[in-house]
């Protein structure tokens, strides 16, 4: 649908293509962009994060053949010049000139002093409807096929492998229809990925959690770790392993386009909350085997204390 920005920004600028790019280039562009400006690659610059809105609204605009042709139209008439707000007075708004330009009506009577006016410009395309949809996090991994109710008619999206929390998917022609025969609009339908309780999304690599015993990680061992889909694996501690190290098993993560991610396992010590007289004392003796430091000697100096 079109705005303001339609008026003010050049899209075909942005993706740095030509106006009569093809499809496929115009594809390889916006690939290239987004990939280079991901928020994920570049976290907590707002500057990043606002240019990869851009590449995406540009291409949304410029792939779908209808919304590309009323944006080129816009652009012709707005000449670079600035649509105000709609007003009184007879200064007609953006949306005002949007309406009249692909609306059925065109410029009639009071438009232009003198009164003939012009014609329509043709058939109006319908408004896009959006929506949102939740599926599971094993869902999102893996892919699936999700039933929507749009105006009392069922309709399938299919949602694919690997996709990623608040992404939008396309259903073309499924939006309003044309008030005046024209094209339909889409359905743009955000997705919403529910959150699992043992693992998280890290790009194409899955992330878990592992809790190990103190005698694990002191003196190693080989552990069972979940994998999305399948039977868990097995994984080795190496002794002397502290809180907190992450451990990498190699292609159990989100297949993405031609690549495969990694599950990524965090270790974390677990302590006892309570131990007997015995297991005291062998702590003790324990302790008193191992060399004499203080580990957070290093700590206390950095902090300037000493």
């Amino acid at each position: 649908m079109a705005s303001q920005d339609w008026v003010e920004k050049d899209f075909y600028k942005i993706l740095g293509v030509p106006k009569g790019v093809a499809d496929a280039d115009l594809k390889k562009a916006y690939r290239k962009l987004a990939k280079d400006n991901h928020p994920d690659l570049h976290p907590g610059d707002q500057a990043a994060e606002s240019r990869f809105k851009d590449i995406s609204e540009a291409y949304d605009v410029l792939s779908d053949p209808g919304q590309r042709q009323e944006y080129d139209a816009v652009r012709a008439m707005g000449g670079g010049a600035r649509f105000q707000a709609g007003g009184r007075g007879g200064q007609g708004g953006f949306e005002d000139v949007f309406s009249n330009l692909f609306g059925g009506g065109g410029f009639q009577g009071g438009g232009f002093p003198g009164g003939g006016g012009f014609g329509g410009f043709g058939p109006q395309r319908g408004s896009d409807l959006t929506t949102t949809s939740s599926i599971d996090f094993i869902d999102s991994i893996h892919g699936t096929n999700i039933k929507l109710n749009v105006a009392g008619n069922s309709v399938t999206l299919k949602v694919p492998a690997g996709i990623q929390d608040g992404q939008k998917l396309k259903l073309k022609g499924k939006g309003q229809a044309s008030p005046n025969g024209g094209q339909a609009g889409d359905l743009v339908v955000t997705i919403k990925v529910r959150s699992h309780p043992v693992f998280t999304r890290d790009g194409d690599n899955v992330r878990v959690v592992v809790p190990v015993t103190f005698t694990e990680a002191v003196l190693g061992a080989t552990i069972q770790v979940p994998v999305l889909g399948g039977e868990p694996v097995k994984l080795k501690v190496s002794p002397g392993t502290p809180n907190g190290r992450t451990l990498r098993v190699k292609g159990k993560g989100v297949q993405g386009d031609g690549r495969q991610g990694d599950l990524l396992a965090t270790v974390e010590i677990l302590v006892p909350n309570r131990i007997n007289k015995k297991a005291e004392e062998a702590l003790k003796a324990f302790d008193a085997e191992i060399p004499e430091e203080d580990p957070r000697a290093e700590l206390i100096s950095k902090a300037g204390l000493l």
